[in-house]
């Protein structure tokens, strides 16, 4: 029998030992830390053995594969253990892809990639199609074919889930744009990243379709140098109107090109902004190549409602509009969101930096922020950079002290955005966390 060992107890790694239990596999789940409740009832549900708190090498090390949560780095110690031994190491994705016969709609990119994910999804939805939402969002790809398989998928990869997938192969691939982001797991060379990136297109044939933003520098000088491996039929999209695109900003439409061709008026768009504009452009090619009616298209495009954490609205509090942004972890991430405010701002940065370099959003800081609040251990960094940029900064170390500081720093007609271009892993669990802990604090604000 087969012998799997799951590194990481968290919803990648727990979908991975369900299923592999559900297919008569002989696992174990190790985590180093402490396995939430809901996880280890679902574990013990299952009579999958598993440990916390340590990985025991006499447990581990008479594994034929590891499944590895995204989060492991493949230069951990034990990791590389795994490699030295010739052990397979894989990803969640990988795995779950051995067991499904689902169509798969995969995005990546370092912006825009849930907003995308979701809006397919939605259209999907509303076509009736039989789909489920995976990977970095949403519940995993494994638990779900475990309980029993789809005619889709469209799931969110990150560049981390990418780098242990090697058979798994995209129907569909979406690739939004490529900026600076996560250097820190990868030697801090970006064309290391981007490679990552660009490993949605492994596997696909001239039957499959690649849909990507061809207005990103990156992605296009990348595409250059790859274009003798890139097999699948190409898909580009555009805020011009040229020849060759899928999709393209023309008057007030999106113009809809291949595989049937349509308009959708700019103004019926339930998301707006201009990152806004290429996430629906992607994600309308997408479900047009998935076979769903324009018509479809047009209304699932037209009444999107969203997805948490991104500019998502909070409240209006004394004449002050809070943002909760708190999904932006990069750089490029902010841009969007400052170059969407229209009125002056006092924004919310800090938290786990991963080689950013803010010169991207210095002119539209100088622009539209009138006010910083640092929420972070170690700020530093940004003193660093913003200090003589902006006439009042402020340091936080906890969400209430920041959005009290903001609002103390907020005038009528001022917004507060929560944008912080860094990970929230040194005072929060995650970005839901930091957004939802934001939302608290602002909406108990409005109730005083």
């Amino acid at each position: 029998m087969k012998k799997i060992l799951v590194l990481g107890a968290g919803e990648s790694g727990v979908g991975a030992a369900v299923l592999a239990k559900s297919k008569g596999l002989d696992v174990f789940v190790s985590d180093s830390s402490t396995i939430k409740d809901n996880y280890k009832s679902t574990l013990a549900s299952a009579g999958i053995p598993f440990e916390e708190g340590r990985h025991t090498p006499d447990l581990l090390l008479w594994a034929d594969e590891v499944v590895k949560s995204p989060g492991i780095p493949n230069d951990a110690p034990l990791v590389a253990d795994f490699h030295r031994r010739g052990t397979p190491v894989i990803s969640e994705i990988e795995f779950a892809g051995r067991y499904s016969h689902a169509k798969m709609i995969c995005i990546t990119g370092s912006n825009g990639k849930t907003t995308t994910t979701t809006l397919i999804y939605h259209i999907l939805q509303t076509a009736g199609y039989d789909v489920g939402l995976a990977g970095n969002i949403g519940r995993s790809l494994a638990m779900q074919v475990a309980e029993g398989d789809r005619k889709w998928f469209v799931i969110e990869l990150s560049s981390f889930q990418l780098d242990n997938m090697y058979d798994f192969k995209a129907d569909i691939a979406v690739l939004l744009n490529i900026t600076p982001d996560h250097l820190d797991r990868y030697g801090y060379v970006m064309q290391n990243y981007v490679d990552a990136k660009f490993r949605i297109l492994q596997n696909q044939t001239k039957a499959d379709a690649f849909v990507f933003w061809d207005d990103d520098p990156v992605v296009a000088e990348n595409i250059e140098k790859k274009r003798n491996s890139i097999k699948a039929e190409f898909y580009p999209f555009s805020m011009s109107k040229r020849e060759g695109l899928a999709a393209c900003l023309d008057g007030g439409s999106i113009v809809f090109t291949k595989p049937s061709a349509f308009n959708m008026e700019q103004e019926k768009l339930a998301l707006t902004g201009t990152h806004n504009l290429y996430d629906s452009m992607a994600a309308g090619i997408a479900a047009n190549i998935a076979g769903v009616k324009n018509d479809y298209i047009r209304q699932a495009l037209s009444d999107f409602t969203g997805v948490p954490h991104r500019l998502e609205k909070v409240a209006r509090v004394k004449g002050v509009d809070y943002i909760n942004d708190s999904k932006a972890t990069n750089v490029n991430s902010c841009w969007y969101a400052l170059q969407s405010m229209k009125t002056p701002v006092v924004l919310i940065l800090g938290g786990k930096d991963k080689g950013n370099d803010y010169k991207e959003i210095e002119e539209l800081v100088r622009q539209k922020v009138k006010g910083l609040v640092f929420l972070g251990v170690d700020n530093a960094k940004l003193h660093a950079f913003f200090d003589g940029k902006v006439d009042d900064i402020r340091d936080a170390r906890c969400m209430a002290d920041a959005v009290r500081m903001c609002a103390e720093m907020a005038g009528v007609g001022d917004t507060v955005l929560l944008s912080p271009c860094c990970a929230s892993f040194d005072l929060f669990k995650s970005y839901e966390d930091r957004g939802d802990q934001f939302r608290t604090e602002v909406l108990a604000m409005a109730n005083r």
